[in-house]
């Protein structure tokens, strides 16, 4: 059926039909529409079939994606929904939030012959999508019961890619998570016109449908510590993701008005689930009629300043110290920002927080100019003399990245050994812990990344502790 492909010198590329800026700032709908399915095969007969597909190199998860974009243009839509959900856990949630651009996409080759990058993010959601809706999406079946148990620490998308390969393997598996909801970021930290929470729930469902027991609202080290966990389980994941947030270190940062990312980002989500969030409610944690100034360039920060824009703020300005092109955030997102009405201050940084009373009303910032690169090719900011400008605003957000919390205390487990950066520290190959059968994976061991490098670690992870807990040694102790 090659003639159905390499059709991209005559097909332009094409995305979803994407909302007007004015009508989705209104609401916090996905932006995107989904392919019909006659558009859908049109894109992926795109594909220009390489025999090197670095589109496929390029994927954390090395999805296969030549093949599912040839089945998806020949109209097996089903075989194309198999062979994608065979190496991916969350293959629609991917499409929805990787940054394609920076991966798949961007190592695209007819994207580096100048006709434009396979849509491939797009055609993943809608496969998956359309995977649902006709009922191709088979319930979680378990596989031979291994008389054994996991439990896995978190319930964001590395514990959830884990909990399910664990299952499907005939563990028993049990995820333990502080929230009240499943899917940690998914859920709490990604805002719902990049990802609706169905989306996610579904997922969920799904897993707890198998067999899977959640144990919601559930905080190790006071509810259990990990020794407990331990006794209870053969064998224990630690899967947490990082959450503690860098701080903004200037004056006045202290000042009412000023905001972590995630808090804020969580008071928002919850509110669209019918929550009620009192700091929302307050204004504290709501951008309505507010001159919003967000700190940091990372995708984080996007999801800020877009949402401060739908909840009717003032003005909405992002501040990052780097140039647009050294911008950490997807590209695309920035892209969306400008759209709604994001204005971004770029090579500027913070040198304090103004106001009175102790409330913040603006922030002084600094001019900044790359320097010479360093060994690594990365360049330094370094402040402007006499660059300093001043800027509105009634609700600082700092969105300058995570770091792990430390573990050790909060898990009361002071020989689980971690780095100088506080990541859990896991064998390479085992991905064990320096407790025996412990296990860690996603960014409470790489640091804060990607969704599908989560789920990647968690799927990985899941295989190394079906090998522990399959070593003959094991079995003969019992």
């Amino acid at each position: 059926m090659a003639e159905r492909m390499l059709k991209f010198t005559t097909v332009e590329r094409t995305t979803p039909a994407k909302r007007a800026a004015v009508a989705r700032t209104g609401d916090f709908h996905e932006i995107y529409a989904d392919f019909i399915d006659a558009k859908a095969t049109e894109q992926a007969s795109r594909c220009s079939q390489c025999g090197v597909p670095f589109c496929q190199t390029h994927c954390p998860l090395h999805n296969n994606i030549p093949d599912w974009l040839r089945m998806t243009a020949e109209g097996r839509l089903e075989e194309a929904y198999q062979l994608s959900q065979a190496t991916n856990s969350m293959p629609e949630i991917c499409g929805r939030i990787c940054p394609q651009d920076r991966l798949c996409e961007g190592s695209c080759t007819i994207e580096q012959s100048g006709h434009g990058t396979v849509t491939i993010g797009a055609v993943e959601r809608y496969l998956t999508d359309k995977a649902w809706e006709a009922g191709w999406v088979t319930p979680l079946r378990p596989g031979i019961d291994q008389g054994r148990s996991v439990g896995v620490i978190g319930a964001g998308p590395a514990g959830l890619a884990a909990a399910e390969r664990l299952r499907e393997a005939g563990y028993a598996v049990t995820l333990y998570d502080r929230h009240d909801r499943a899917g940690g970021l998914l859920i709490y930290g990604i805002p719902g016109f990049k990802l609706e929470k169905e989306v996610v729930a579904r997922r969920t469902a799904r897993l707890a449908d198998g067999g899977i027991e959640f144990r919601l609202g559930f905080e190790v080290g006071r509810d259990a510590s990990l020794d407990e966990l331990r006794a209870r389980h053969d064998a224990v994941l630690i899967a947490t993701g990082v959450y503690a947030a860098r701080d903004l270190i200037v004056p006045g940062a202290g000042s009412t008005g000023v905001t972590r990312a995630l808090d804020y980002l969580i008071a928002s989500n919850r509110t669209g689930l019918g929550d009620v969030v009192p700091d929302y409610q307050s204004g504290q944690l709501n951008a309505a009629g507010k001159a919003v100034v967000v700190v940091g360039g990372g995708d984080t920060a996007m999801d800020c300043v877009r949402t401060a824009v739908r909840q009717g703020a003032a003005s909405v300005t992002c501040l990052y110290r780097r140039d647009r092109a050294n911008m950490p955030g997807s590209t695309r997102e920035v892209a969306h920002a400008e759209e709604e009405g994001v204005v971004f201050e770029w090579l500027a940084a913070p040198r304090a927080v103004t106001g009175e009373a102790e409330r913040a009303t603006g922030v002084r910032a600094a001019r900044m100019r790359l320097g010479p690169p360093d060994a690594g090719g990365r360049q330094a900011p370094e402040e402007v003399e006499g660059g300093e400008f001043d800027l509105p605003a009634d609700l600082v957000i700092k969105a300058l990245g995570f770091d792990p919390e430390d573990l050790p205390a909060a898990f009361g487990a002071p020989e689980l050994v971690v780095s100088r950066w506080g990541t859990v520290k896991a064998d390479f190959r085992t991905l064990m812990t320096s407790i025996p059968g412990v296990f860690a994976a996603g960014d409470i061991v790489r640091g804060a990344s990607l969704v599908v490098w989560a789920i990647r670690d968690g799927r990985d992870a899941a295989d190394a502790i079906h090998a522990y807990l399959s070593q003959p040694a094991l079995a003969a102790a019992e």
